[in-house]
């Protein structure tokens, strides 16, 4: 009734901001490295670990904030993933050594895994009808945070260093911060937890700054937890208050870890962790292969990383085209999305991936290699971007933090993983060998997709599991 209108539009800019601030931090790990080698005189694991720690830190993090936003609500889990971005971003900027940089590091993924607890507050407050192409919208944030923070490192890293980059980084995620007192709490999981009077207020606001009007009645919801525990806290010592709104915050977090495990929500979810591991493998080694067999070299005991000097303006180059490269695949998606469905769309980009990795089992040359590769993971990441949408859809309110960040955890295993092997197998002179283990994980991510039991497009988000 409150429709799509201008509150959206701001919600949109609000959670898309913290996409953006998150990618500058990650985009950091592409420019800091071999400086930060060349400084400390460090060894390339030592190096790698720099990538390592920052996706150790991201499988923690995205179930324990996933956990926080079904626990505490969803503007909670926000708040609590940005201050941990901005201050672990600045505090890495005055790392006195290695170690501590390592852990700063790792606790900026921790930060940045909360992502997903953004796209599903931004969710909870659209139409159903376009909720598919506006999800996909909120990514388009997280390329312009990447190419805002190769342009920052283009601009500070050759005079001013890393130090100043890492600490100029953490301001965008520092503004969400404080934007963030402004945004308020998803209705959808307030009158989940029975809090339907705050509920309705909320709805009120946004349905005076859409102008539009709310049917008139009241909010009616089943769940009545939050409202008795209201009511009897004036009978109760602050202290028995606080026992109780813990034990309520324990059987949150074993409800909603049961309930992703339900007979209703167990097939989904295992394929979720496997379509999680796969597309997050698959992007990642194409990413890397882009690196390795775009460049340049034509003999492939000579094939590198032009990584060695950061002030390389071909550096700076090879990120922006790289990240524009998802633009096109994102307005395909958002196009496809909801009009064929959530499945259909992933089985068609995933089938794409499949057809442009496929003719670099031979050698290519090096301008046909890089056109297919970029085509590649402009299918992958629609591709990917998509499947989020409906793993976000597919789950209820109650155990939506809880089931994505989950999935997404088991995801960041994919990302762990693929370095090791892909990089492996390039840097051995092993393209086919390589191209052929991404095309089985490619193509076993499209078998799997097929399997899903049912389609969400044009279907309202669930509160509960009884209400599937």
């Amino acid at each position: 009734m409150v429709g799509f209108g201008t509150f959206q539009g701001l919600a949109l800019l609000f959670a898309g901001a913290g996409w953006l601030a998150e990618a500058m931090e990650m985009m950091l790990l592409s420019f800091i490295g071999p400086t930060v080698k060349s400084e400390w005189t460090l060894s390339p694991t030592e190096e790698s670990l720099l990538t390592t720690a920052v996706f150790g830190g991201m499988l923690v993090g995205a179930y324990f904030w996933g956990f926080i936003s079904d626990a505490y609500g969803r503007r909670m889990g926000i708040q609590g993933a940005v201050l941990v971005v901005a201050v672990a971003g600045l505090l890495s900027a005055s790392s006195p050594d290695y170690k501590l940089l390592i852990i700063y590091r790792s606790l900026v993924g921790f930060g940045v895994a909360g992502g997903h607890v953004s796209a599903s507050w931004f969710m909870e407050f659209i139409p159903t009808s376009s909720r598919g192409a506006w999800m996909l919208s909120l990514t388009t944030f997280w390329t312009l945070g990447t190419l805002m923070g190769a342009s920052l490192a283009w601009i500070v890293m050759p005079g001013l260093g890393w130090r100043w980059l890492l600490a100029l980084s953490s301001i965008p995620a520092f503004l969400v911060l404080l934007v963030s007192n402004f945004a308020p709490e998803s209705p959808r999981y307030l009158y989940m937890k029975g809090r339907t009077t705050e509920a309705l207020i909320i709805l009120e606001k946004v349905a005076l700054i859409n102008r539009t009007k709310l049917p008139t009645g009241i909010l009616l919801s089943d769940q009545n937890m939050d409202l008795d525990e209201e009511n009897t806290q004036l009978d109760e010592t602050p202290l028995l208050s606080s026992v109780g709104k813990e034990r309520g915050y324990l059987e949150t977090f074993l409800k909603s870890t049961l309930e992703i495990f339900s007979s209703n929500l167990l097939g989904t979810t295992l394929l979720l962790w496997l379509l999680h591991f796969g597309y997050t493998f698959a992007y990642y080694g194409i990413i890397l292969m882009i690196s390795q067999l775009s460049s340049g070299q034509k003999e492939c005991g000579l094939i590198t990383i032009h990584f060695d000097n950061v002030q390389d303006a071909s550096l700076y180059i090879r990120v922006f085209i790289t990240s524009f490269a998802e633009l096109p695949g994102l307005i395909v998606a958002a196009v496809l999305v909801d009009r064929l469905g959530r499945k259909l769309t992933v089985e068609i980009l995933t089938m794409f991936t499949f057809i442009l990795i496929l003719p670099l089992l031979l050698h290519q040359n090096e301008s046909v290699t890089t056109a297919l590769l970029f085509g590649a993971r402009m299918f992958i990441s629609a591709a990917f971007t998509s499947l989020t949408v409906y793993a976000k859809e597919v789950y209820p309110t109650s155990t939506r933090g809880t089931g994505c960040g989950l999935a997404t955890s088991v995801g960041r295993v994919g990302g762990m993983v693929c370095p090791l092997v892909a990089v492996g197998l390039v840097r051995g002179c092993h393209q086919t060998a390589a191209v052929i283990l991404f095309e089985i994980v490619v193509l076993f991510s499209g078998l799997f997709v097929l399997l899903f039991p049912f389609e969400t497009k044009g279907k309202n988000l669930t509160d509960t599991l009884v209400g599937m």
